[in-house]
Protein backbone atom coordinates (compact mmCIF):
# COMPACT_ATOMS: atom_id res chain seq x y z
CA UNK A 1 0.00 0.00 0.00
CA UNK A 2 1.22 2.72 -1.28
CA UNK A 3 1.82 5.78 1.90
CA UNK A 4 0.78 9.71 0.66
CA UNK A 5 2.19 11.62 2.97
CA UNK A 6 5.59 9.66 4.45
CA UNK A 7 7.00 12.92 6.20
CA UNK A 8 3.59 13.48 8.36
CA UNK A 9 3.74 9.64 8.54
CA UNK A 10 7.77 10.15 10.38
CA UNK A 11 6.34 12.63 12.43
CA UNK A 12 3.33 10.78 13.92
CA UNK A 13 5.52 7.72 14.74
CA UNK A 14 8.36 9.80 16.88
CA UNK A 15 5.18 11.74 18.32
CA UNK A 16 3.30 8.55 19.09
CA UNK A 17 6.57 6.81 20.51
CA UNK A 18 7.59 9.51 22.35
CA UNK A 19 4.10 10.01 24.46
CA UNK A 20 4.45 5.69 24.69
CA UNK A 21 8.17 6.41 26.18
CA UNK A 22 9.52 4.09 23.64
CA UNK A 23 13.81 4.68 23.44
CA UNK A 24 13.41 4.08 19.80
CA UNK A 25 11.28 4.10 16.67
CA UNK A 26 11.88 2.79 13.31
CA UNK A 27 10.25 4.03 10.02
CA UNK A 28 11.02 3.33 6.33
CA UNK A 29 13.43 5.34 5.01
CA UNK A 30 14.35 7.91 2.36
CA UNK A 31 17.00 10.23 1.68
CA UNK A 32 14.62 13.15 2.87
CA UNK A 33 13.70 11.88 5.95
CA UNK A 34 17.41 11.13 6.90
CA UNK A 35 18.02 15.16 6.33
CA UNK A 36 15.13 15.47 8.52
CA UNK A 37 16.56 12.97 11.15
CA UNK A 38 20.13 15.48 11.05
CA UNK A 39 17.94 18.43 11.58
CA UNK A 40 16.19 17.02 14.29
CA UNK A 41 19.28 15.58 16.10
CA UNK A 42 21.14 18.98 15.38
CA UNK A 43 18.22 20.62 16.99
CA UNK A 44 18.21 18.63 20.28
CA UNK A 45 14.95 16.79 19.33
CA UNK A 46 16.00 13.62 19.20
CA UNK A 47 19.08 11.79 20.59
CA UNK A 48 20.58 10.28 17.54
CA UNK A 49 19.57 8.41 14.34
CA UNK A 50 21.02 5.73 11.95
CA UNK A 51 19.90 3.79 9.11
CA UNK A 52 19.93 0.69 8.36
CA UNK A 53 20.57 -1.14 4.94
CA UNK A 54 18.28 -3.94 4.18
CA UNK A 55 16.92 -5.74 0.76
CA UNK A 56 14.32 -2.63 -0.12
CA UNK A 57 14.43 0.78 0.90
CA UNK A 58 16.20 0.66 4.70
CA UNK A 59 15.17 1.49 8.00
CA UNK A 60 15.89 4.91 9.54
CA UNK A 61 16.24 4.01 13.22
CA UNK A 62 15.46 7.20 15.38
CA UNK A 63 16.33 7.08 19.12
CA UNK A 64 14.40 9.35 21.60
CA UNK A 65 15.24 11.53 23.86
CA UNK A 66 13.74 12.36 27.13
CA UNK A 67 14.38 15.33 29.74
CA UNK A 68 15.34 15.17 33.17
CA UNK A 69 11.59 14.67 34.48
CA UNK A 70 11.19 11.13 31.67
CA UNK A 71 8.96 13.32 29.47
CA UNK A 72 9.56 13.94 25.53
CA UNK A 73 11.24 16.82 24.58
CA UNK A 74 8.98 17.03 21.56
CA UNK A 75 5.48 18.44 22.62
CA UNK A 76 4.00 18.80 19.17
CA UNK A 77 4.07 18.57 15.83
CA UNK A 78 2.57 20.40 12.62
CA UNK A 79 2.87 19.20 9.39
CA UNK A 80 2.49 22.81 7.28
CA UNK A 81 3.12 21.55 3.87
CA UNK A 82 1.28 18.52 2.86
CA UNK A 83 0.78 16.91 -0.67
CA UNK A 84 -2.37 18.19 -1.18
CA UNK A 85 -1.20 21.76 -0.49
CA UNK A 86 2.46 23.29 -0.76
CA UNK A 87 3.18 25.95 1.71
CA UNK A 88 6.05 28.34 0.26
CA UNK A 89 7.72 31.51 1.89
CA UNK A 90 9.86 34.11 1.21
CA UNK A 91 13.46 35.03 2.99
CA UNK A 92 11.58 37.69 4.44
CA UNK A 93 8.61 35.87 5.66
CA UNK A 94 10.27 32.99 7.61
CA UNK A 95 8.58 33.50 11.13
CA UNK A 96 9.88 32.04 14.40
CA UNK A 97 7.37 28.97 15.78
CA UNK A 98 5.89 30.08 19.39
CA UNK A 99 8.68 33.42 19.54
CA UNK A 100 12.17 30.97 19.17
CA UNK A 101 11.04 27.53 21.03
CA UNK A 102 10.08 25.82 18.36
CA UNK A 103 11.60 25.40 14.80
CA UNK A 104 9.96 25.44 11.24
CA UNK A 105 12.17 22.83 8.64
CA UNK A 106 12.68 24.24 5.43
CA UNK A 107 13.41 22.65 2.23
CA UNK A 108 15.20 25.07 0.22
CA UNK A 109 17.72 24.88 -2.50
CA UNK A 110 20.93 24.64 -0.22
CA UNK A 111 19.10 21.38 1.30
CA UNK A 112 17.24 20.75 4.55
CA UNK A 113 17.32 23.82 7.22
CA UNK A 114 15.26 25.41 10.25
CA UNK A 115 13.75 28.67 10.16
CA UNK A 116 17.01 30.29 12.20
CA UNK A 117 18.87 29.04 9.41
CA UNK A 118 17.13 30.70 6.21
CA UNK A 119 16.85 34.27 8.05
CA UNK A 120 20.38 34.05 8.82
CA UNK A 121 21.04 32.37 4.98
CA UNK A 122 18.33 34.92 3.64
CA UNK A 123 16.55 31.67 1.69
CA UNK A 124 13.29 31.08 1.54
CA UNK A 125 11.54 27.41 0.48
CA UNK A 126 8.98 25.16 1.52
CA UNK A 127 7.60 24.94 4.50
CA UNK A 128 7.75 21.06 5.56
CA UNK A 129 6.31 21.19 9.55
CA UNK A 130 6.63 22.61 12.86
CA UNK A 131 8.79 20.85 15.72
CA UNK A 132 8.43 22.96 19.53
Amino acid sequence: MSMSDPLADMLTRIRNAGNAKHKSVDIPGSRIKTDLAGVLKQEGFIRNFKFIKDNKQGILRVYLKYDQNDRHVVYGVQRVSKPSRRVYVKSKDVKPVLNGLGISVLSTSVGLITDRQARKENVGGEVLCAIW
